[in-house]
């Protein structure tokens, strides 16, 4: 039980806390309902199936026997939330119905980061809570070798550079619609899952294919750090100049802290880019809104030099949640303070990682409904637009509602909502790392907007909206996979006392499938950074 904020005059949250009590494991379990919920409605009208459609209570594979999205992409969630009977009968669908053998192509990043991810994190937790399984059970590490040797074949390209596509059957890679190029996403965001693989079977080939994409992303010698979300194959080259922490270029960035904190620091290179990288990102893609001074993350559509536009993707709302667990690696900041390297530095990180976070809260406290948009656009100066020499200037800030709504701007083609988790992931961390329980609030009243707008009642399931800004909302007829797989997960662990699953002692990947960090003194970083 917890002291908390009751408070409904102050719609942005901030207000004195301690006036009631809050039984965080009843909202907890509420959260696992919602899953529950999510889960029994896809199991009675869809299983096995890769899609579900929870108003037309409908079903549809993305291959002829089916991949497993929705399941495989569940199973660390039923672990962690400890759902025996629904993961027992997954587990029994893996061994006998799912096979990688079929004549389809897949999207190499979205596979190794839902279905090889999930099978990896899978194995990891049943050997973390063996009450969830057999000592024995080998399935989930046999069908993650079986379908990574066959996602190899993309890495097999002139540069090094995966395809953005492979044919599952065939072991073929593809060349993306592109014009040929793969997102920075699709490259960089393949790593973890690699070399976790490589250390679980002492595999050395699945580690060197991650690695010699990283060295060749940074052989192209990006200015601050910061990459074009093209690159091609081929050539190993970049083939446009836009520059944008949103859709294809997110969890690039997201992997290099990961990769230095799954390896235990070992790989000190990684710390290098990511630290790069953020300094890049303040100096040339932060920029505040006019009237409440929030700092955004805005994109560079002709790169370096030219003028921000002020757009932010909701995917961009993994940032604060990465930055903080850089500064201090996923301990408490009063642990972290007491350690040898705390910096005013890493104070600073955190503190911006603070901001950040703000503004993706305010993505949600700006709407009717509660809920976020797929992308915002904002109110900025002309002037805090242009490219300048230094740092641009810190405008007055301000937690007025009323402020924020002259700032925010939604678009109707932008307004709909996927149930994406980027803001309460990154709530997550800052609950964790900060321990400011304002987060935990946040999350509450996130999560009370989905149960009442995307709640389809009657055991139906949950539901993707397709206005933000409607009441009510109208329904978009689809249930994400990274609803079960990441939102709902971090939710839960949002709600659940800080020593379940500590954050310094595993690292999640880009879909919230939770891997261990590692020590291992067979590979090391196959590779130098070029002098800048």
């Amino acid at each position: 039980m917890e002291l908390l904020d009751a408070s409904k005059d102050n719609p942005i949250g901030f207000s004195h806390y301690g006036s009631r009590l809050v039984n965080w494991d009843h909202r907890r379990a509420q959260v696992k309902q919602a899953f529950v919920t999510s889960w029994d409605a896809y199991a009675q009208h869809a299983w096995g199936q890769d899609v579900y459609h929870p108003v037309t209570q409908k079903g549809l594979h993305m291959s002829p026997k089916g991949l497993g999205w929705i399941i495989v992409d569940s199973l660390s969630t039923m672990m962690v939330m400890n759902l025996t009977a629904p993961l027992a009968e997954s587990r029994k669908w893996l061994h006998r119905s799912l096979t990688y053998d079929q004549d389809q192509d897949v999207n190499t990043f979205e596979t190794t980061i839902r279905m090889l991810g999930g099978l990896l994190s899978a194995h990891y937790l049943s050997t973390r809570f063996p009450d969830l399984s057999s000592r024995r059970d080998t399935v989930y590490m046999a069908k993650a070798v079986d379908l990574a040797e066959r996602l190899l074949s993309a890495y097999e390209t002139k540069s090094g550079i995966p395809y953005a596509s492979v044919h599952l059957g065939r072991k073929v890679g593809l060349p993306s619609h592109d014009g040929g190029a793969s997102s920075m996403a699709e490259a960089g965001t393949v790593q973890l899952e690699m070399k976790y693989l490589s250390y679980l079977t002492g595999n050395e080939t699945y580690w060197r294919k991650a690695e010699r994409v990283m060295q060749v992303l940074d052989n192209n010698k990006a200015e601050a750090g910061l990459l074009p979300i093209f690159v091609h194959p081929d050539t190993g080259r970049f083939t446009s100049k836009e520059i944008r922490l949103g859709s294809r270029g997110d969890s690039y960035y997201e992997y290099l802290i990961k990769q230095y904190l799954q390896t235990s620091g070992q790989e000190t290179i990684y710390l290098d880019m990511w630290e790069e990288a953020l300094a890049g990102i303040e100096k040339h893609l932060i920029t505040p809104t006019k009237s409440s001074g929030l700092k955004i993350v805005a994109e560079l559509p002709r790169g370096i030099g030219g003028d921000l536009s002020p757009k932010m993707d909701h995917l961009v709302c993994f940032l604060p949640g990465s930055i903080a667990l850089g500064a201090t690696g996923g301990y408490t900041v009063r642990q972290a303070r007491k350690m040898p390297g705390w910096t005013a530095e890493k104070e600073r990180q955190i503190q911006l990682a603070r901001d950040i976070m703000k503004t993706c809260w305010g993505m949600y406290a700006v709407t009717v409904t509660g809920l976020a948009p797929e992308i915002a656009w904002f109110n900025a100066a002309p002037e805090d637009l242009h490219p300048r020499p230094g740092d641009r200037p810190a405008r007055k800030t301000t937690d007025s509602l009323a402020a924020w709504k002259e700032d925010f701007i939604v678009k109707p083609l932008d307004a709909h909502n996927l149930q994406r988790p980027e803001t309460v992931e990154s709530l997550f961390m800052l609950w964790r790392i900060t321990e400011d329980p304002l987060y935990r609030e946040w999350g509450w009243k996130i999560f009370r907007a989905f149960e009442e707008y995307t709640n389809l009642g009657g055991g139906k399931g949950y539901t993707s909206l397709n206005d933000v800004n409607a009441l009510p909302p109208p329904k978009r007829d689809n249930m994400e996979s990274f609803w079960l797989a990441e939102t709902l997960k971090y939710l839960y662990l949002l709600f659940s006392p800080t020593d379940y699953l500590p954050l310094h002692e595993i690292v999640f990947n880009t879909e919230a499938h939770i891997f261990p960090r590692f020590k291992q003194n067979k590979w090391k970083t196959g590779w130098q950074r070029k002098p800048r």
